[in-house]
C-alpha cells in the first residue's frame, strides 16, 4: 500500500435516470427500479434503437439563474448539481471558508463527450438551417472543462480544477486522480466525479452507427444480451483527509483505500482480459489487500456480447477460485451506460452498497451464459455486509480505471 493520508468521503451529489439526488438513486439502486424508458429528447424513430436512461424532470432554471441556463451545457449542469449536492451532504460552506482553504481544495471532473449537444446544435445551425455562424458560446458550452470550471467557479474553489477525458473510463479516471492528490498532501480536499449529456441526434447516430446499442433495455451477464443503453447524468464525491473530516466533525461514508490503471496496447474498441486484469489487481495492490478480502464488484458491465465475456474471464485470472464467492452486478442495468459518468454514478452506488449493506442487482437478467459465470446478482437485490468493493470502469481505447473501497467502521 503507497504510503499516505486516509482519504474519505462525506459528500455525494447525483443526478441520472434513477432521480434526482443521491437518495432518490440509492432507493431505485436497491429496489432494483430501472431508468431506462423510450427515448424523449429527439426523435428517435428511425433508429434501430429507441430507449436510453434519460434524467427526467430535470429542469435547469430550477437551478440556473437567468441567461446562466444557456451559457451552460446539459453535461455541466449535471455536475455543477451533483457538486451541490455532494459540499451540501457534506456540511461544507465553501463560501464561509477563508481564501486559503478553497485553494486547498480540487474541482476533478470526467466526460466522454463534453458538450457534445451545444456542438450538435451549432452544426445544425451551419449546415442545415445556412446561418453564417453559431450560438456565439459555442466554445465556453462544448469545452470538456466545462465541469470542473462551472463548479470551481459556482462554489468559489481556486486550488486544481482539471478534466479527464478517457471514455467511459473518464469519471473513475478522475476520482483515482483527486485521491491520489489528497492522499499524497497535493491538495487537503477534493470534489471529484463526472457527468454527460449525449441525448441528441448526432451523437444517437454516430452510436447506432456502432452496432453496440441494444434495441431493448439492456441485460447484462445473460446469454441473450445484445448490447449497451446509452444513458446520462452526473456524480461527485466529496473526498476529505480522515483527520481533516474527524476534526470538523463531519458524517464519514466511506473509505477509498486504493487506485489502478492500465492499457490494453491492443484494439480501440475489443477489451482485452490483461489490461482490466492489470488494473484491478492494482487497486488491490494500492489498497493494501488481498483479493479474498474483496466481496462485491460493480462491474463494468455494459451488456455487449465482449466486454461481459471478456470482464468475466479478467475477474477470474485476479481472483482465481475466490471469483466463485465474490457478487458481481452491473448497475447499468438500471441507469443505462453514462459513458464519461458512468465510473462516478457506479463510484457512488458501491459506496452505498458498503455503508447500506445491500448490494444492487443486474435486472433484466434473463438467462445464464457460460462464458459470464459469476453470482451476477441477478434481478433482486442482496443484503451483505460486504467489507471490500471494487468498482471498474473500462473504455473504448483499451484504458480501465478501478477503484477500491473500504466500509467505513470496518477494522
Amino acid at each position: 500500500m503507497a504510503a499516505g493520508r486516509r482519504v474519505v468521503v462525506t459528500g455525494t451529489g447525483v443526478v441520472c435516470a434513477l432521480g434526482l439526488n443521491a437518495v432518490e438513486c440509492w432507493t431505485a439502486l436497491r429496489e432494483g427500479r430501472s431508468g431506462i424508458a423510450p427515448i424523449l429528447a429527439t426523435d428517435v424513430s428511425e433508429l434501430r434503437f429507441q430507449s436510453g436512461a434519460e434524467v427526467r424532470g430535470f429542469r435547469a432554471e430550477n437551478h440556473f439563474e437567468g441567461t446562466r441556463c444557456d451559457l451552460i451545457d446539459r453535461f455541466a449542469q449535471f455536475a455543477v448539481v451533483a457538486a451541490r449536492q455532494a459540499v451540501c451532504e457534506a456540511g461544507l460552506d465553501l463560501r464561509a471558508r477563508d481564501a486559503a482553504a478553497r485553494g486547498r481544495m480540487a474541482v476533478v471532473t470526467g466526460t466522454s463527450m463534453g458538450g457534445q449537444t451545444s456542438l450538435d446544435r451549432g452544426f445544425v445551425a451551419i449546415y442545415k438551417e445556412g446561418r453564417p455562424r453559431p450560438h456565439p458560446f459555442t466554445i465556453p458550452l462544448t469545452m470538456y472543462n466545462a465541469g470542473a470550471s462551472q463548479i470551481s467557479m459556482d462554489l468559489g474553489i481556486t486550488g486544481p480544477a482539471f478534466t479527464v477525458s478517457t471514455a467511459c473510463a473518464s469519471a473513475t479516471h478522475a476520482i483515482g486522480q483527486a485521491y491520489w492528490m489528497v492522499r499524497s498532501g497535493a491538495v487537503e480536499s477534493a470534489l471529484c466525479g463526472g457527468s454527460e449529456a449525449p441525448f441528441s441526434p448526432g451523437i444517437l447516430r454516430a452510436w447506432e452507427a456502432m452496432r453496440v446499442v441494444s434495441p431493448e433495455a439492456c441485460h447484462p451477464f445473460s446469454r441473450d444480451r445484445r448490447g449497451l443503453t446509452l444513458g446520462e447524468g452526473g456524480a461527485m464525491l466529496m473526498l476529505e483527509t480522515l483527520d481533516g473530516a474527524l476534526a470538523r466533525g463531519a458524517r464519514v461514508l466511506g473509505e477509498v483505500v486504493g487506485f489502478g490503471m492500465s492499457a490494453d496496447a491492443g484494439h480501440v474498441t475489443q477489451p482485452s482480459v490483461e489490461g482490466p486484469a492489470a488494473a484491478m489487481a492494482m487497486a488491490m495492490q494500492d489498497a493494501g489487500i488481498e483479493a479474498t478480502q474483496v466481496e462485491y464488484i460493480n462491474a463494468h458491465g455494459t451488456g455487449t456480447q465482449a466486454n461481459d465475456a471478456t470482464e468475466t474471464r479478467a475477474i477470474r485470472q485476479v481472483f482465481g477460485s475466490h471469483a466463485d464467492r465474490l457478487a458481481v452486478s452491473s448497475t447499468k442495468s438500471m441507469h443505462g451506460h453514462a459513458l464519461g459518468a458512468g465510473g462516478a454514478i457506479e463510484a457512488f452506488a458501491t459506496l452505498m452498497a458498503l455503508r447500506e449493506g445491500v448490494l444492487p442487482p443486474t435486472v433484466n437478467y434473463t438467462e445464464s451464459d457460460p462464458e459470464c459465470d459469476l453470482d451476477v446478482v441477478p434481478n433482486v437485490a442482496r443484503q451483505r455486509q460486504a467489507g471490500f468493493a471494487l468498482s471498474n470502469s473500462f473504455a473504448f481505447g483499451g484504458l480501465n480505471a478501478v477503484l477500491a473501497f473500504k466500509r467505513w467502521g470496518k477494522d
